[in-house]
């Protein structure tokens, strides 16, 4: 069965760091559809959808994020799942 997630992501360093596009590849890779994007502060938000086992992939995953990444904090809550999502897309960043 399949849940979804928001999270946001605080950095010391999370932005010009490729950590949109390693997030989007990985969630690729295991099979997590959703979104993610820059927002103002040294942080980033977004939205990733799958099974339990997906989800605690992705999870650990942006805990630590690409080399170079510091993350100081990852928050998580169960959001409602979103029928018909095909793809986990990296957005333009919000300021």
């Amino acid at each position: 069965m399949n849940k979804r997630i928001s999270f946001r992501i605080h950095g010391g360093i999370v932005q010009g760091i490729f950590f949109r596009k390693h997030t989007q590849a990985r969630a690729q890779e295991f099979g997590v559809t959703g979104w993610i994007q820059n927002i103002a502060g040294e942080k980033i938000e977004g939205e990733a959808q799958g099974n339990e086992e997906q989800l605690q992939k992705m999870v650990k995953e942006i805990k630590t994020g690409p080399p170079n990444a510091v993350v100081v904090k990852v928050e998580t809550e169960d959001i409602p799942v979103v029928e018909g999502e095909a793809e986990f897309v990296v957005k333009r960043t919000v300021r």
